[in-house]
């Protein structure tokens, strides 16, 4: 099916802006773009509301009554998920891995809670323990005469992905507008369905910039060969004949590890809210960010998109690691 003919729930508002980071530009002599992603509309923003739009329609169309998806307590994509379902009549019940912290909620945990979410946690500190969960979680809600959609861990399907090549259309109309022709787009790569689609979609546009991810979770090999089946998956559901799909991906910028805050990710979000008045976040966002003033400082050949990828709630949240 094509993407134009693909159903999508209407979440979020777009375009979102390309704006150039003027004062980030002459602090550091190149041209740097950003998209703000972080402002695409649902709950406090974020790149998992392209992904939600189509998986929400799908569940719909399903006839689902509640979404199912999981990851870590500040789980960007879970918070959204959860606020995502309550804008489309739905239930939500989230699995995060580990215990119950206790205590008041903090950042994402805010908007679970206001959503109303119903949580279960694995009792299990391995990240891979929430996707046997998702299943069990289905199955005892199937039990109680629910019909629950499940969602993969950072919505991260074909599907999903399909959200970030409408983006890649999106950003190629800003680009005609600005008159600007990129070398580099850089982006935060975790579960990696975000780069998967803007991969797809610089293929299939036969755009002539690089898309860039920055690691913050796995293995940068892992994540080349998942963008690479993701990309395909997603080519093949929307019947587009765009050959290999690439999966750029550098590492040495995760830190102490995921979820903590990095030296160098600290000080890119410092400089980033002092020259631009933008937040990263401590987790995803300011790690990328950190690896594209490393490229920026070794010289580029033209100019350069950070896409801004949201979870302004995580850098509320106290850390360890920086």
């Amino acid at each position: 099916m094509r993407l134009a003919g693909l159903p999508r729930r209407a979440l979020g508002v777009w375009p979102t802006p390309l704006q150039r980071a003027e004062r980030l530009s002459e602090e550091l002599g190149a041209s740097i773009w950003i998209k703000r992603d972080d402002l695409s509309g649902l709950g406090l923003g974020g790149n998992k509301v392209r992904k939600l739009e189509y998986l929400v329609a799908d569940a719909l169309e399903r006839g689902a009554d509640v979404l199912v998806t999981g990851g870590g307590r500040q789980s960007n994509h879970a918070a959204l998920t959860s606020l995502a379902a309550r804008k489309a009549g739905l239930d939500a019940h989230l699995v995060f891995y580990g215990d119950d912290p206790g205590g008041p909620p903090e950042g994402n945990g805010v908007l679970n809670d206001l959503s109303d979410a119903a949580i279960t946690y694995t009792k299990d500190d391995e990240r891979s323990s929430v996707d046997a969960a998702l299943e069990e979680v289905a199955a005892r809600l199937r039990d109680e005469g629910r019909n629950p959609y499940v969602i993969p861990r950072g919505g991260a399907t074909p599907l999903g992905c399909a959200g970030y090549v409408r983006a890649s259309l999106e950003l190629a109309g800003q680009l005609t507008t600005a008159e600007l022709t990129p070398s580099l787009i850089v982006v935060a790569t975790g579960s990696c369905g975000t780069q998967a689609g803007l991969a797809v979609g610089r293929r299939w546009l036969q755009a002539p910039y690089r898309v860039l991810g920055v690691t913050v979770s796995r293995p940068a090999a892992e994540c080349a060969e998942r963008i690479r089946s993701l990309g395909a998956a997603c080519a093949e559901l929307l019947d587009l004949a765009i050959g290999a799909v690439e999966g750029e991906v550098i590492d040495g910028y995760l830190g102490p590890g995921y979820g903590l805050e990095s030296p160098e990710g600290r000080a890119a979000a410092e400089l980033v809210a002092r020259t631009e008045g933008l937040v990263l976040d401590p987790v995803f966002t300011a790690k990328a960010m950190a690896a594209l003033l490393d490229i920026v400082r070794a010289g580029t050949g033209g100019p350069v998109v950070f896409w801004h990828c949201g979870g302004a709630p995580t850098a509320f949240v106290p850390r360890a690691g920086a």
